[in-house]
């Protein structure tokens, strides 16, 4: 059976609060109906086509996580049950299995929490230019994917679609959200970042970089959004770990390293993917799941 891609959500009787460049938000009154559609977005672009499976694959690597670390933080989660929505939703069941959550409100708050244990990505980039990444000084002679010896917290801002999250500084951080609040969201997103790198190591992965979103909720900071999964995650395999060089990966550097090889200035309109990008874009990512989870994804 062809898993249907689903790129975009239309419930007319719902309030449709927010279209981002993955997730659509209802608005159901007393909580939220978050669905993670199959768009792909790469450098804050969303492209043309959908990636079979992937909103479900999202949806259930972040329930599976959101109950690992519910330990350290608390989080939006109400169910990803259907049958625990409101009746209003029931009526769409059968695009929302598998691929929705019932969410509390929060206040989301104005950073991408950005943890890295390993050198990648745009985190190279700079490393590469000044020694550092958000302002943070890193030992010299240090290769491409190297381990750090400490994870370090390097927050950015949160872009508009079609336009560049930005790597910021600690101290910009504090003043998007005070100093206390952004002592917080660094400690806790470390502290996440931890048990997961733990878990996923024991399950052969390794987690180079992923980034958390933080809201508020009756004072109190809540884990929000989507948790530890290929569109917010640098996964590596561990079996063919080798610093030096960029890594095979779990994730939707795949479709990036693809688009990096074309002539793409990555602005809108964003290219369309071949076929054989999205049948092994979502193997990829099928295959985190079932070794995060252990378990197969059956969509």
């Amino acid at each position: 059976m062809t898993e249907q891609i689903i790129l975009q959500t239309e419930f007319k009787d719902l309030k449709l609060l927010n279209r981002g460049k993955v997730r659509d938000l209802y608005d159901l009154g007393d909580a939220l109906l978050m669905i993670a559609t199959d768009r792909i977005s790469a450098f804050d672009v969303i492209l043309p086509n959908g990636i079979p499976g992937k909103g479900k694959i999202l949806t259930q690597l972040s329930a599976f996580w959101f109950s690992q670390l519910a330990g350290i933080v608390p989080h939006h989660l109400i169910s990803t049950r259907v049958e625990d929505f409101p009746a209003a939703c029931r009526q769409y069941q059968d695009i929302l299995s598998g691929r929705s959550m019932l969410i509390k409100k929060t206040k989301p708050l104005p950073v991408e929490c950005v943890v890295r244990g390993y050198l990648s990505g745009s985190g190279w980039k700079d490393y590469q230019k000044s020694g550092t990444i958000c302002g943070i000084p890193l030992p010299a002679g240090l290769k491409e994917s190297d381990a750090l010896g400490e994870p370090i917290f390097t927050p950015s801002t949160k872009a508009e679609i079609g336009t560049h999250d930005e790597n910021i500084n600690f101290s910009a951080a504090e003043k998007l959200v005070g100093k206390e609040t952004a002592a917080r969201l660094k400690q806790l997103t470390i502290a996440i970042y931890q048990k997961a790198r733990s878990i996923a190591e024991e399950r052969g992965i390794i987690i180079a970089d992923t980034k958390f979103e933080f809201g508020t909720l009756n004072n109190e900071i809540i884990l929000i959004d989507e948790v530890l999964t290929p569109d917010s995650s640098r996964f590596w395999p561990q079996d063919s770990y080798a610093p030096g060089k960029a890594q095979n990966s779990f994730d939707k550097q795949f479709v990036r390293d693809y688009l990096l090889s074309l002539t793409w200035d990555q602005k809108p309109p964003a290219p369309t993917l071949p076929a054989e990008i999205i049948q092994k874009t979502s193997q990829r990512y099928q295959e985190a799941f079932r070794r995060l989870t252990g378990k197969e994804f059956r969509g």
